[in-house]
C-alpha cells in the first residue's frame, strides 16, 4: 500500500507525492523527521510508538487498517517538513496565479488558462512578492 496525496473539502493537502509503506521507507521518513525536529514536536508518544513498532515489525504494510493509521502520521510528517516556501507556492501561488489568469483572460488572452496550472509561474509569483507574503 502507499501514501497518495488528496485535497480535501475543506482545503487541507496530504502529501504531494506516492510514498511505500515498507519498512526502508518509514525508516528514511523517522530519519528525516528527527533531523527536522518534527519527530517529537509534531506526533505524540503513541503516534510514535505505532510508527516504531510498524517499522520494527513490518516489512511492508498490508492490513488497511494500519495503513489508514500509518498513512495519517506520514501525511502530517510530510507536511511539518515541508520547507515555508514549497508550502507558500503551493497555497499562495496558485492563488495568485489563478487571479492573473483570470485578469488575462478577460483582456482576452486565451493561453493565459494554462497558468493556473503552471509551477514555474506560480514560484516566479512568490519569490517577486515574498515581502508582501506572511510567510507564517
Amino acid at each position: 500500500m502507499s501514501v497518495v496525496s488528496r485535497r480535501s473539502a475543506d482545503g487541507s493537502v496530504g502529501i504531494g507525492v506516492s510514498f511505500p509503506l515498507t519498512r526502508g521507507a518509514l525508516t528514511k521518513l523517522r530519519l528525516k523527521a528527527v533531523r527536522k525536529g518534527c519527530w517529537f514536536r509534531d506526533l505524540k508518544r503513541q503516534e510514535r510508538m505505532l510508527l516504531d513498532l510498524t517499522i520494527r515489525v513490518v516489512e511492508k504494510v498490508r492490513s488497511f487498517s494500519l495503513a489508514n493509521l500509518v498513512s495519517g502520521l506520514v501525511g502530517r510528517l510530510c507536511v511539518a517538513m515541508e520547507s515555508r516556501v514549497y508550502r507558500l507556492i503551493r497555497c499562495e501561488g496558485r492563488r495568485m496565479a489563478n487571479e492573473l489568469s483570470e485578469t488575462a483572460q478577460s483582456w482576452g488572452y486565451k493561453s493565459a488558462k494554462s497558468w493556473v496550472m503552471d509551477r514555474g509561474f506560480m514560484q516566479f509569483l512568490v519569490v517577486n512578492n515574498l515581502g508582501d507574503l506572511d510567510v507564517n
